[in-house]
């Protein structure tokens, strides 16, 4: 049986994100989703371990449990800033447990070396090397992942972060290292350009900081194993039980090209070079996007697929192809009406974006719309490419947009509660 995991999450302690994330939020969309596993984020904040401990029931799986029985894996995300070799260096890394203890010992390790108290994702001048041999001495179940790889902050071979290869980043920690994370910029093939990510399983999740269903599970790992904590650090370390990845369009990520957000200025690789990277408008520097950087350190050329490669889809979420197909925001009374009823029809979001076919699709909703949920499946779907922390746009072609004068889905629901 097929387990879609996001490992990658947030709770309300972190900055930036939706006051309502919470446990109950996390589990419902989770479930709307089609997730069968979802990481509790955040685990070393003191207020959220708290909910989580009050909330959360531990068994033998490893992976606490709500009290309906949905399972949670303990995760944080942990942002490490400090100099190594005369530079300054920043990354982030997600860090997965195996239980409360556990990470009471990971907290009681990170507070003799700063504050917990001020963000979900708190930052440490801890080097990378020390971060995962310290772990491992807690711990050798806790697995720590290169967080987004390649976003030009934070990211392992992001363009600021002054490491090219996994070695330069962990030393002599890097047998450790079984998996890198692709974030929302970059898809697996993107990755297989590099010989020297050959050894690590590749995993996505969606660094979510809201519950909605156009941000949960949009990045997501497919594992067919038992739902325990010690299978699921199995198959990261050995790809044993690692089926593939669902992924977000590379394109639609906020830095897959280069560009200047101030100026509008956004270019493809090829563009940037010829500029020397230099905004034609204002004279400064460009973010360097991805796509750029897998040009620098690529040893492959465009297309190789090593022996090993998982399969992996590209999906528009759900609500946003709806959105596109009508015209309207994701939040809209419409759009909401189309999603609940492709929900009550096929159970759950991956079942609609890749089981359910077009004639039965044609039946649940408008046949247009069912024709755009098909075109996504096929990767048919054009994008314009996002830069400089702006998001890319997926084009929808006009012909397949539903009508104002069509006849609006029968279920107009101001949410699932009925449903779930």
């Amino acid at each position: 049986m097929k387990l879609f995991a996001d490992l990658h999450v947030h709770s309300r302690f972190a900055q930036g994100t939706s006051d309502q994330l919470d446990l109950a939020n996390l589990e419902k969309w989770g479930r709307v989703k089609g997730l069968g596993l979802v990481g509790t984020g955040d685990f070393t904040h003191p207020k959220w371990i708290a909910e989580l401990k009050a909330n959360l029931t531990q068994d033998d799986t490893g992976l606490p449990k709500t009290k309906s029985g949905f399972p949670f894996c303990l995760q944080t995300e942990i942002s490490l800033v400090y100099t190594q070799d005369g530079k300054g260096r920043r990354i982030h890394q997600v860090v997965l447990a195996p239980s409360f203890e556990v990470v009471d010992q990971i907290t009681e390790y990170l507070l003799t070396k700063g504050r917990v108290d001020y963000d979900g994702r708190p930052i440490f001048k801890i080097p990378s090397p020390e971060f995962v041999e310290r772990l491992r001495g807690i711990s050798k179940d806790i697995e720590v992942i290169p967080a987004h790889i390649w976003t030009p902050w934070f990211g392992m071979l992001g363009s600021k972060s002054g490491f090219d290869t996994v070695q330069d980043c962990f030393k002599d920690q890097t047998r450790h290292i079984h998996a890198i994370e692709t974030g929302l910029s970059s898809d697996p093939k993107m990755n297989w350009r590099l010989s020297q990510l050959d050894p690590y399983r590749i995993v996505s999740f969606s660094d979510l900081h809201s519950f909605w269903p156009w941000r949960i599970g949009r990045e997501a790992t497919v594992f067919d194993i038992a739902p325990t904590y010690k299978d699921l650090i199995k198959a990261i370390r050995t790809g044993d039980g690692l089926s593939g990845t669902i992924e977000f369009w590379p394109e639609e990520g906020k830095y897959h090209y280069d560009g200047h957000r101030a100026c509008g200025v956004c270019m493809a690789p090829s563009d940037s070079m010829k500029a020397r990277k230099i905004c034609p408008k204002c004279g400064r520097e460009m973010t360097i996007g991805v796509a750029y950087r897998v040009e620098e350190l690529a040893d492959r050329e465009e297309g190789f697929r090593h022996a090993g490669a998982r399969p992996y889809h590209n999906l528009i979420p759900l609500s946003e192809l709806i959105a596109g197909a009508t015209g309207q925001a994701v939040t809209t009374k419409r759009v909401w009406a189309f999603y609940n009823d492709l929900i009550k029809a096929f159970r759950n979001e991956f079942a609609v974006l890749l089981d359910a076919s077009q004639e039965e699709l044609a039946k649940a909703t408008d046949p247009k719309l069912a024709g755009l949920i098909i075109r996504n499946r096929e990767q048919k779907i054009p994008f314009k490419p996002g830069y400089d922390g702006v998001y890319g746009e997926p084009v929808f072609d006009s012909s397949l947009k539903v009508e104002e004068t069509l006849t609006q889905p029968k279920h107009v629901q101001k949410g699932l509660e009925e449903f779930w």
